[in-house]
């Protein structure tokens, strides 16, 4: 090796021995993909956690789906997969929801009377109207007719006088008082309807029974009049404003057929040989219904029969008793006997218990003794054909 060569190559050994890593730099290896995944990132405790991105949490949505409802402000995230994700809180609300909450649950509680919804502004019910009229015209009809006949029937200036103020009056107070009932009290039609019924048998009853005191027409008409509004007032207190239509039905049955059995009882003693008078005949009709109605009202406290109960024994009794009349008085000769009412009278009642007692609806259906149904009887304690009146 030539001298020129051995000093390049002594040169070049000794930059390389003053820069080592220029000499042998090599670009450092990567770990295993493993190996990355296994080392734990350095934490430092005095940093803030992470914020995680909402929407890296939130499942994926499939195509079409609807997103998910953003909770309100104030709203309270339940962390019960069961529960509503979202529950309104009142006490979260702002002072003004809150207040526009609570005037419209008052404005609820105003539009409620007796747990019904209010029918308008002034009626309270789908039957105030004919309340409303039924006590009207009764007051006018009674400030008409007490007036009327206190005055003997006279139509000179005076008792014109009389009998127009007594029937403004009437209407007024009927109106008035009426019109405050039924702003505050719920009237269903059933009421509004058998209160005429009732109001009728009231006035009939109170005028015939004052009739066996004293002949003033002036105390039988006032007697009238307050035995009507006795009626209706006791229908709508006691039977109250959502009165059933059995109820009803069952109290007005009891004074038709007070009537009807009271005209066949004067009829049996008229046409035994014991004479009626006129008096007697109008006071007994007048009075019976009263009693018959009375009567019923007080079974209803104990009984309970349906609706179709009622009609069914009203039209087999009334039915029964009315073709015995006409065939036993065609056969006997005429009405001048007493025999055809005897025969009606039993026939009709006899007609009525034996419909009420022995007419079992669910024998009819079949579904009564079937195990399963809600209603089942257990036939081996129960007969079949039993009263359910109560």
């Amino acid at each position: 090796m030539s001298p020129v060569r051995k000093c390049l190559v002594l040169a070049v050994l000794v930059l390389a021995a003053l820069r080592p890593g220029t000499a042998h730099a090599q670009a450092p290896a990567e770990p295993p993909a493993a190996q990355q995944e296994q080392t734990p990132p350095p934490t430092d405790e005095s940093a803030p956690p992470p914020v995680e991105d909402p929407q890296e949490q939130a499942p994926a949505q499939q195509e079409g789906s609807e997103p998910a409802p953003t909770p309100p402000p104030g709203a309270r995230i339940r962390s019960d997969p069961q529960a509503p994700l979202v529950s309104q809180d009142p006490t979260d609300l702002p002072p003004s929801a809150q207040q526009d909450g609570a005037q419209a649950a008052a404005t609820d509680s105003r539009a409620m009377l007796d747990g019904k919804p209010r029918q308008g502004a002034f009626l309270a019910g789908p039957g105030s109207l004919t309340f409303l009229l039924h006590h009207s015209i009764m007051g006018a009809a009674g400030g008409f007719f007490t007036q009327a006949f206190a005055q003997d029937l006279s139509f000179d200036q005076a008792s014109r006088e009389r009998m127009l103020a007594g029937t403004f009056i009437g209407a007024g107070l009927g109106f008035g008082v009426a019109a405050w009932w039924q702003f505050n009290h719920y009237i269903d039609t059933p009421m509004a309807n058998f209160g005429i019924v009732n109001s009728a048998i009231g006035g009939m009853f109170l005028g015939g029974f004052m009739d066996l005191l004293s002949t003033d027409k002036s105390l039988l008409t006032w007697s009238a009049f307050v035995g009507s509004e006795l009626g209706a007032w006791l229908t709508a207190t006691v039977g109250g404003g959502q009165m059933r239509v059995d109820d009803g039905l069952l109290i007005a049955s009891g004074g038709a057929w007070g009537l009807a059995y009271s005209a066949l009882l004067l009829a049996i003693v008229h046409f035994s040989g014991t004479e009626v008078s006129g008096k007697n005949w109008a006071d007994a009709l007048l009075i019976a219904p009263g009693l018959g109605a009375g009567a019923a009202a007080l079974a209803s406290m104990r009984f309970n029969p349906t609706t179709n109960q009622i009609l069914r024994a009203d039209a087999f009794g009334a039915g029964v008793g009315a073709v015995l009349l006409v065939v036993s008085s065609l056969a006997l000769g005429g009405f001048d006997n007493s025999t055809p009412y005897v025969l009606a009278l039993l026939g009709s009642a006899g007609a009525i218990t034996t419909v009420s007692l022995l007419w079992e609806e669910s024998a009819e259906k079949g579904s009564a003794y079937q195990r399963g149904n809600p209603y089942y009887r257990d036939p081996e304690k129960h007969r079949p054909y039993r009263t359910v009146w109560w």
